[in-house]
């Protein structure tokens, strides 16, 4: 998108979430494992987590939790676009352009409104499945039956848990990410290619990097976030900042990027997908609009 363009709701709406269902089913195992390793208890790494679930669980343990993270990330992206547009075009100047402040004012914008609508309902579900599944005896069926179990065990606020910490961790992505995103891209096509669409692998290369700086500087969110919608989360920790407090306390610093290469790889990929997706559904759905 070009910082000037504005795009349909609807179209932003459906090629946000298509992007956003195709990435989460294409990275989730590294989401798996990245969750997997945020739980207290004994410290696992990534190839111990995932060597162990194969042995125990097949491939399908990998996806343990999966349809909520691909239903849940489907409508985060479409909410996430739609609303990162409304906030880009509400900030622009006269001239329909949007600097690179403002731009991180939008993605928070947008973080914070896809985290309340979208993501936090699906993650806390998502961890609560995957925190379930490590047990001898898992008490979840699946999606559905883990969903009702948990509004019938703790009521909707059951599902709205990190509540908080997600607000904060989605905010800051968004904001990191759009701006990243839309400084190198513009950055890209004023020294290179003014006027003219970047090529796929430019977008999934200038997604990626996006990623990259998202994941260092939001990792600590997302612990806290895992944390928070674990299934012993209320007999630990009173809120999210106590249990930051007894993150740093018990378990140290570095605790807080905890996860971080799992992370890093779905982010990294994650961006160069869901920007390249989105942007190559909004060319064919724009040129289809105007034929």
């Amino acid at each position: 998108m070009a910082p000037n363009q504005k795009e349909k709701p609807l179209h932003s709406l459906f090629a946000g979430a298509t992007a956003g269902a195709i990435e989460a089913f294409v990275t989730y195992p590294t989401e798996f494992v990245k969750t997997r390793s945020q739980f207290g208890g004994k410290k696992e790494g990534p190839i111990t987590i995932i060597r162990e679930t194969l042995r125990t669980k097949g491939i399908a343990g990998l996806y343990s939790g999966c349809t909520a993270l691909v239903v849940g990330n489907s409508l985060k992206a479409g909410v996430r676009f739609v609303s990162y547009d409304h906030f880009k075009q509400l900030l622009a100047d006269r001239e329909g352009k949007v600097s690179p402040a403002r731009s991180l004012l939008a993605g928070l914008g947008a973080g914070m409104t896809e985290a309340i609508l979208a993501v936090t309902p699906s993650e806390t579900i998502k961890t609560k499945l995957i925190d379930d599944a490590k047990r001898p005896n898992p008490q979840y069926r699946g999606l559905i039956h883990g969903t009702m179990s948990i509004v019938r065990q703790e009521g909707i606020a059951g599902i709205y848990r990190g509540l908080f910490p997600v607000m904060m961790r989605q905010g800051a992505n968004s904001a990191v990410r759009f701006t990243t995103y839309s400084t190198l891209k513009q950055f890209v096509q004023g020294s290179t290619r003014p006027g003219q669409p970047l090529p796929s692998a430019i977008t999934f290369g200038i997604g990626g990097i996006a990623g990259l700086v998202t994941v260092y500087t939001t990792m600590p969110l997302d612990v806290i976030k895992t944390r928070m919608q674990s299934l012993d989360a209320r007999a630990n920790y009173r809120n999210s900042f106590h249990c930051a407090y007894r993150i740093f306390t018990e378990e140290g610093l570095l605790k807080f990027w905890a996860g971080t290469t799992p992370r890093l790889t779905r982010l990294v990929l994650s961006g160069g997908i869901v920007f390249t997706v989105y942007e190559q559904i909004i060319k064919v759905i724009g040129g289809a609009s105007e034929s």
